[in-house]
């Protein structure tokens, strides 16, 4: 079966990840770039061989193209993916789906009227340490989850990132950079969110870029740089999540980790797509390493836009999906307005999650949620 051609909107520094990772991909063919500044998406043709170079308008209307990725800044997701669907496209984006949750309902909304798929970043969750995690907890190992701890403790990206402004503005901070990766993995782990409760706070004002040439410029910080705060899943469990660009010293907090009624399950960095998934059983006085259920690299952005061709051509839904990803977005504006207005938010979306697994031949197969 032929490629799907695609192209990538946006040539910042995620894209090199992608575009490395995509070019040996069974199912997709990367044809074009494009860039609002059109040197850097040259550049980016030139290192991967790219055959075209266009302005956006000119990548929209290029018949050939069937997909789009949409690596855009953040504030951009929603309107590319919007502009992509209307040119009768299918759309990936990196995370989060949309800055507001109207957009991001737009999004999910056009997409089914156009009968036109959406999935978005993270997709870490799909590799071995997630999975590895979530068949551990359907297996038993744990018993019962009824409670999990989930912590990003770090400085902030000023002091390498040479660009880092928009991790400052609204749709930034901790939550919005950090907190899709670790919502996606407990939600692919405990299963939707019921609501959430949380405290925000802009705990460090003062900001310094600390790299490139805007080096010693000062940043203004626009968003919560410190959230903490409870989710309740509607399987019964509940977890503590505290994510913070506040932290100027170390933490030695776990990345997650699951509480079952028979043990307590360590979950690897969900930023990665692999590491060790640990167990410690109730009356046990040391962990074990739990075996992964298949290898997986460190970095292999680019898995979930794979999986989604896939889908597409077997008429299923893909699994870092729109809905899976808006779910997200609608839990990391109710930590926001959870603090701003003294309760707790009840959330409105639901999603119930199927596994993705490997099987000894390397094949893919659904495990349903027992969610």
């Amino acid at each position: 079966m032929d490629k799907m051609k695609a192209g990538i909107i946006g040539c910042g520094n995620i894209s090199a990840i992608y575009l490395e990772n995509l070019k040996n991909s069974p199912v997709i063919e990367v044809v074009a770039v494009a860039d609002l500044i059109l040197e850097r998406a040259q550049e980016r043709a030139d290192e991967f061989n790219i055959a075209n170079v266009y302005n956006v308008d000119e990548l929209l209307q290029n018949k050939e193209i069937e997909l789009v990725i949409n690596l855009t800044v953040p504030g951009s997701h929603a309107m590319t993916d919007i502009a992509a669907l209307e040119a009768g496209k299918h759309v990936y984006a990196e995370k989060p789906l949309a800055i507001s949750i109207e957009d991001g309902r737009k999004v999910i909304e056009l997409a089914e009227e156009k009968g036109l798929y959406v999935g978005s970043a993270p997709d870490t969750f799909l590799g071995s340490g997630i999975q590895t995690a979530r068949q551990a907890i359907e297996d038993g190992l744990i018993g019962k989850p009824i409670a999990a701890t989930s912590f990003f403790m770090g400085g902030g990206p000023e002091a390498w990132h040479p660009n880092p402004e928009f991790f400052y503005m609204d749709g930034g901070g901790p939550m919005f950079d950090m907190g899709p990766y670790y919502l996606t993995a407990l939600v692919t782990l405990l299963g939707s969110i019921r609501r959430i409760s949380s405290s925000a706070g802009i705990q460090i004002v003062d900001r310094t870029i600390g790299s490139g040439p805007k080096e010693g410029t000062s940043l203004q910080v626009q968003t919560p740089t410190h959230l903490a705060g409870t989710i309740d899943f509607n399987g019964g469990a509940i977890a503590t999540m505290i994510t913070s660009f506040d932290i100027r010293g170390a933490s030695d907090l776990p990345r997650i980790e699951i509480y079952g009624t028979e043990g307590t399950l360590s979950v690897p960095d969900p930023n990665y797509f692999n590491g060790e998934v640990k167990l410690r059983k109730y009356g046990q006085d040391t962990w074990e390493t739990v075996t992964p259920k298949f290898e997986s690299g460190q970095n292999e952005r680019g898995i979930g836009v794979n999986e989604m061709v896939e889908s597409i051509r077997a008429g299923r839904e893909s699994k870092a999906s729109g809905k899976l990803a808006y779910h997200v977005l609608e839990a990391m504006h109710a930590f926001q307005r959870s603090s701003l207005e003294g309760k707790h938010i009840l959330l409105e979306s639901n999603y119930e999650y199927n596994a993705v697994t490997k099987t000894d031949d390397n094949q893919t197969e659904t495990v349903p949620s027992t969610n």
